[in-house]
């Protein structure tokens, strides 16, 4: 990946900000509950949701273990329908790739639909230092432009902002990006809505090169796939002259057929839809000056870290994710700490898993990833790939401890020390005695940095008057 967000810090410094932010707390549990409740509601509709959930693993695992065969077939197709591939093996060679595109036809600048990956490899920030404007048209992405914020959530970026918020945001900024908000714009959601709209619609129709990614490609047509609930997406994808697609390698499925399981999947755990409004497909470019879709189609394809995460048997798990979000809708360390505090594009569970694999753990925030959760499992229970997160979470922590740092140095020493007691049952009832002996003067805090944190929001245990055995040698013999 490109990155960290600037300056980030570890998960715990960043989270422990986030948390006496009652406004962002507010925001999210009520976000993240709305979404759940309705999700819920959607799932239980289908009685065999627990074997599309099944088919989708199956699906994904089988497309991982033969993605080399798949991605020649995808090239292929695409080329044979009038599109072309580009293949970058990490985010500087993808920016540099859809820059020289974007010049190469003349304009300076562009529309983009939602995407994670362009976020992923910075792709907005390289287009401007190039000179060209890249301008967001999904509602919650131009929110987050509009502010100068970072997404905190992967299907609502925009979901730590309030109404209120947002009214201020389009009143302040929109001018300086082309229509301005109207006079008297109040924090009514049809209001709201009416002046993106507005903003927006001077951009789709004079845009000539768009920008997108996609939620699926189908290897055996060349087929790309992106659902959407508002219609900018199908703007995007149809009005301008030329279409740049980046894409992770991993997005791939091998027939048209298996889009049945994830079109249903998919809008029932992100949206709680039964279907998405958008379903826009496009394979190759129009063949006619009357068709829609583009004149010219390019297909960027990145890696940028995703072999090496499947080469790990474990950790490879996380590129079944179809971004759904629903597991940071459960997370409830990802509900109380927001998404920013992940410093990636990818927050709650999936980030926690993903963006390390993708960009290592040698930063202080990377390694920090692992353990950003009570590995209470909810976010496998909803996962509908059946990503097992809690299980690559405790891999990707004995990663990082096997790298080594101070608190990992004295956590070794710790359970060294500690195995010696307990291979010596008579040091370890002297030791007993002893703090049953001392009890009063015990602190009901531990010191340092690392116990510290754990007895800052609880106190230690009383110790007995006597040790058990001691107490079961007079009671029990």
């Amino acid at each position: 990946m490109s990155g960290t967000y600037l300056g980030m810090p570890s998960f715990p410094k960043a989270a422990h900000e986030a948390v006496g932010n009652t406004t962002l707390r507010a925001n999210l549990r009520h976000a993240t509950h709305t979404i759940r409740d309705k999700r819920a509601k959607a799932v239980a509709e289908l009685d065999d949701w627990a074997l599309l959930r099944e088919a989708g693993k199956q699906i994904k695992d089988h497309t991982l273990r033969h993605l080399d065969t798949y991605l020649v077939q995808l090239e292929e197709a695409v080329t044979a329908a009038g599109g072309v591939v580009h293949w970058a093996a990490d985010a500087d060679e993808a920016n540099r790739i859809v820059t020289r595109l974007v010049k190469e036809t003349g304009e300076s600048e562009v529309v983009k639909v939602k995407s994670m990956a362009t976020q992923e490899i910075g792709l907005n920030e390289a287009l401007e230092e190039a000179g060209i404007a890249a301008y967001e048209t999904d509602l919650a992405e131009l929110i987050v432009q509009l502010g100068h914020d970072r997404p905190s959530h992967i299907l609502v970026p925009a979901i730590h902002r309030n109404r209120g918020e947002i009214r201020d945001i389009f009143a302040k900024e929109m001018g300086e990006w082309g229509r301005p908000a109207p006079e008297g714009l109040t924090d009514t959601p049809a209001e709201l809505a009416e002046a993106a709209r507005l903003h927006l619609r001077e951009k789709f129709l004079r845009a000539k090169v768009g920008i997108s990614g996609a939620n699926f490609m189908v290897a055996e047509t060349g087929t790309l796939v992106v659902v959407e609930s508002e219609g900018n997406g199908r703007m995007c994808l149809t009005l301008p002259e030329t279409l740049i697609s980046v894409v992770g390698i991993e997005k791939i499925v091998p027939t048209w057929r298996d889009l049945e399981v994830f079109l249903q999947t998919l809008p029932r755990s992100s949206t709680a839809e039964r279907m998405n409004p958008y379903t826009s497909m496009w394979t190759g470019t129009g063949d006619t000056e009357t068709a829609d879709g583009p004149r010219v189609f390019h297909l960027v394809l990145i890696d940028n870290g995703r072999t090496d995460t499947l080469a790990d048997e474990v950790g490879r798990q996380a590129l079944r994710c179809i971004r759904c979000s629903a597991c940071l809708n459960v997370c409830p360390v990802y509900e109380r700490s927001g998404g920013h505090a992940y410093g990636s594009v990818y927050p709650g569970p999936i980030g926690a898993i993903l963006s390390p694999q993708l960009r290592g753990t040698a930063s202080e925030i990377d390694a920090s990833l692992p353990y950003a959760s009570s590995l209470c499992g909810a976010c496998y229970e909803v996962c509908p790939v059946a990503i097992d997160i809690p299980e690559v979470l405790v891999h990707l922590r004995e990663k990082v401890a096997d790298q080594g740092g101070k608190g990992h140095r004295l956590e070794k020493a710790a359970i060294k020390a500690a195995g010696w007691v307990l291979d010596h049952p008579g040091a370890l009832a002297a030791g007993e005695r002893v703090a049953a002996k001392t009890r009063n003067l015990h602190p009901k805090k531990l010191p340092g940095p690392g116990a510290g944190q754990w007895t800052n929001s609880r106190d230690l245990p009383e110790m007995p008057a006597e040790p058990f055995r001691d107490w079961w040698k007079k009671n029990r013999t």
